[in-house]
C-alpha cells in the first residue's frame, strides 16, 4: 500500500512537474514572439524614420538647387550685355558641313543662342557630332559659357534630314493610322536616341496640325492628335531630347504652304479650341512646360486677330497661349524666312514684332544676311526705347532656365554616334510597323 501510494505521488508529481514546463515554454515563446515582434516595429520605424530623412534631405537638395539656379540666373542677367541678351533669343542656320567663319562670328561676336541643322550640314553620324561638338566648344569659350541649343526638323516621312543615313522614320500619318500609342513613344525614344548621339538636343516635332490628307499630321481626330503627340514628347524626354508642339494654333485647316504665302483660318474661337487647339491644350495643362517649346505658325486667326500672323500677335501669343492655356515654357516662331511673313514685314521689324507679341526664339534658318537683319533690327529696337528691356529680360530668363535645367550633357562621341544611327535592331523595329498586325 506504502508503495503504490508512493507510486502514484510520484507519477502525480511528475505530471504537474511537466504541466509546469509546458506552461513556462509557453510563456518563454510568448516572450520570443513579443520580443520579435518589438523589434519589427522597431526596425520599420527606423527604416520609415531613415527614408523620410532622405526624402527631406533631397527635397532640401532640390530647394537648395532651384535656389542655386534662380541665384546664377539672376546673377547672369545682371552680368549679359544688351548684345548678348539679344543673342541668345535667336536660333540660326547656316551652310557647310564644318564650322564655317559665319556661324563662328554669329556665336562669338553675336552671342547667338542655338543653331538648326539641315541637311547641308549633315552627311554622317560621325561628322554631325563632330560638328556640334566644335560649335559647343566655341559657345564654350564665350563669357558665359553658355550651351548651344542645337535643333533639327526629324519628324519622319518626307521630313528627315540626312535620309540615307539615319533610321527610316515613318510620316506621322503612316504612324497615326497603323500604331498604337506605344509605338509612337518607342519610335520618338529611338529617333531621339539617335539624335542625342549627334549632340543634338531639341526636336522641332511633333506636328499636331489636324488633317485628314498632310502626310506630317497624325490625322483629324483631336483626342488622338493629342494622345500620340503626348507619347511622342515622352519618348523624346525619356532620351534627354527636347521636342516642340507645332504649329500653334494649328494650321491644318490651311492649304496654302506658309513657306510660300500667307493665309487665313476662318473659324471662330469656340471651334478652333474644341479642335485645332485642344491636342496643345491638353498636352500644356498634363505635361512639365519645360521638357518641350511651342511652335508659332505664320497663318493668321482672324477670330484672334484680324491684323497680324498668328506668330506676331500679342493676342495669340500673350493672350492666348500664355494667358488663357497657361504654358509657361519657351516659345518659338517658325522660320522667319517663310514667304507668309517675310513678304509683308522687313527682317529688322520681324524680330521686334516677335518679341513684342511675346516670342522667345526666333528662328531664321537660311541666309546669314537676314540673321544679321534680325538681329541687328532687334537691338537697335531696344535701344531706342521701342522693345522694353523687361521684356527681353523676360525672355532671356526662360533661356537661361531652360539651357541650365536641361541641357547637362552637351559633348556627343561621334565614335558612338556611327553606331548608334541607324543599327539594325532599329531598322528591323521600323520595318516591323508596317506589317500586318
Amino acid at each position: 500500500m506504502i508503495k503504490k501510494c508512493a507510486t502514484k505521488s510520484i507519477k502525480g508529481q511528475t505530471r504537474k512537474d511537466r504541466e509546469n514546463v509546458n506552461e513556462g515554454q509557453s510563456m518563454k515563446n510568448k516572450k520570443i514572439y513579443w520580443g520579435l515582434f518589438l523589434i519589427a516595429i522597431l526596425a520599420f520605424l527606423v527604416v520609415f524614420i531613415q527614408l523620410n530623412m532622405d526624402v527631406n534631405s533631397r527635397a532640401e537638395k532640390g530647394k537648395d538647387a532651384d535656389v542655386d539656379s534662380h541665384e546664377k540666373i539672376e546673377k547672369l542677367l545682371k552680368e549679359m550685355t544688351l548684345e548678348e541678351k539679344i543673342g541668345q533669343l535667336m536660333m540660326v542656320g547656316f551652310k557647310g558641313t564644318e564650322k564655317s567663319s559665319e556661324i563662328t562670328e554669329l556665336i562669338e561676336q553675336k552671342h547667338i543662342g542655338g543653331v538648326i541643322y539641315f541637311d547641308r550640314n549633315m552627311k554622317s553620324p560621325k561628322q554631325v557630332a563632330r560638328l556640334s561638338n566644335s560649335l559647343q566648344q566655341t559657345a564654350d569659350q564665350s563669357t558665359h559659357s553658355l550651351p548651344l541649343m542645337v535643333a533639327i526638323d526629324q519628324e519622319g516621312g518626307d521630313i528627315i534630314r540626312m535620309k540615307e543615313r539615319v533610321s527610316p522614320l515613318p510620316a506621322q500619318q503612316d504612324i497615326g493610322k497603323n500604331a498604337s500609342v506605344e509605338d509612337i513613344y518607342e519610335v520618338a525614344k529611338l529617333n531621339g536616341t539617335e539624335l542625342g548621339s549627334m549632340g543634338i538636343n531639341i526636336n522641332f516635332a511633333p506636328v499636331l496640325d489636324l488633317s485628314k490628307t498632310d502626310k506630317r499630321s497624325f490625322g483629324q481626330d483631336p483626342e488622338k492628335v493629342y494622345q500620340y503627340g503626348k507619347k511622342a514628347i515622352q519618348g523624346l524626354n525619356d532620351v534627354s531630347i527636347t521636342g516642340a508642339l507645332k504649329h500653334f494654333p494649328g494650321n491644318g485647316r490651311s492649304e496654302i504652304d506658309p513657306h510660300v504665302e500667307t493665309s487665313s483660318v476662318e473659324a471662330n474661337q469656340l471651334d478652333l479650341e474644341n479642335s485645332d487647339i485642344y491636342p496643345f491644350k491638353q498636352i500644356i495643362s498634363e505635361m512639365d512646360n519645360q521638357k518641350f517649346f511651342v511652335m508659332v505658325t505664320h497663318i493668321k486667326y482672324p477670330a484672334y486677330d484680324k491684323e497680324k500672323p498668328a506668330s506676331l500677335s500679342k493676342i495669340i501669343i500673350e493672350d492666348l497661349l500664355r494667358g488663357k492655356l497657361k504654358y509657361e515654357g519657351l516659345v518659338v516662331t517658325d522660320d522667319l524666312e517663310m514667304g507668309a511673313v517675310n513678304k509683308y514685314f522687313s527682317y529688322e521689324d520681324m524680330g521686334k514684332q516677335a518679341i513684342l507679341a511675346g516670342a522667345d526664339l526666333l528662328l531664321v534658318c537660311h541666309e546669314y544676311s537676314h540673321e544679321l537683319e534680325v538681329y541687328n533690327g532687334l537691338l537697335q529696337a531696344v535701344k531706342a526705347g521701342e522693345v522694353p528691356m523687361d521684356r527681353i529680360n523676360e525672355s532671356v530668363k526662360r533661356v537661361l532656365t531652360y539651357k541650365l535645367n536641361n541641357m547637362k550633357q552637351t559633348k556627343a562621341d561621334p565614335d558612338q554616334a556611327e553606331k548608334v544611327v541607324k543599327n539594325p535592331e532599329s531598322i528591323k523595329y521600323i520595318e516591323s510597323l508596317s506589317e500586318d498586325k
